[in-house]
């Protein structure tokens, strides 16, 4: 049975003790960003949006930064399994700050199986909401951890890649890894 990663939910951050790092990867540099509850943010190499320092600045604008934290240090050994196909689910604490409705498709991504994919049609109607897909697709492209809440599996209709906010070839590249670690093709 997969096991879903504990996520916390955040609100107001002043306060919070927030730590950032980098760790490189075979996807490049992963940028990431911990409180003392969670992993906050990912960034992504070549990720769109208003990136990793604007998310910053407006969503954890009180918070106290800090030079490290030990959820960084377990984040990074993590990362580093699954990159090595040696780890199919994360341990670390989540600390994500979203809407219910971006929290609910949020809960059902991180609960598709390690390998496997699902539409965002499917996305939406596991988080009751059948007729909002573009909005799941919208919050998909909102979640704040990919790699940990496995947005890269998250795919459009008849098997076409969709979007991910680090860019088609590593939602490839994410999607070969997996295969290849559970003996799938693509």
């Amino acid at each position: 049975m997969h096991q879903r990663a504990k996520m916390v939910i955040g609100s107001a951050t002043m306060g919070v003790k927030l730590a950032t790092a980098v760790v490189e990867t075979p996807l490049g540099s992963l940028r990431l960003a911990v409180t003392e509850i969670g992993v906050a943010r990912i960034g992504l190499p070549r990720a769109s949006g208003s990136g990793f320092a604007g998310w910053l600045r407006t969503t954890f604008a009180e918070a106290e930064r800090v030079p490290w934290l030990p959820l960084i240090d377990k984040l990074a050994l993590e990362l580093a399994e699954y990159f090595a196909g040696r780890r199919r689910e994360f341990s670390v604490p989540l600390d994500l700050r979203g809407t219910d409705f971006q929290r609910a498709v949020w809960r059902e991504i991180g609960a598709i199986p390690y390998g496997e994919t699902r539409t965002y049609r499917e996305v939406a109607c596991a988080a009751d909401r059948p007729r909002a897909v573009r909005a799941a697709g919208t919050a998909t492209g909102n979640n704040p951890v990919p790699i940990l809440v496995p947005c890269h599996r998250v795919i459009a209709a008849q098997g076409r890649l969709g979007g991910f906010s680090g860019g088609l070839d590593a939602k490839r590249r994410l999607l070969a890894l997996e295969r290849a670690a559970t003996g799938e093709l693509l």
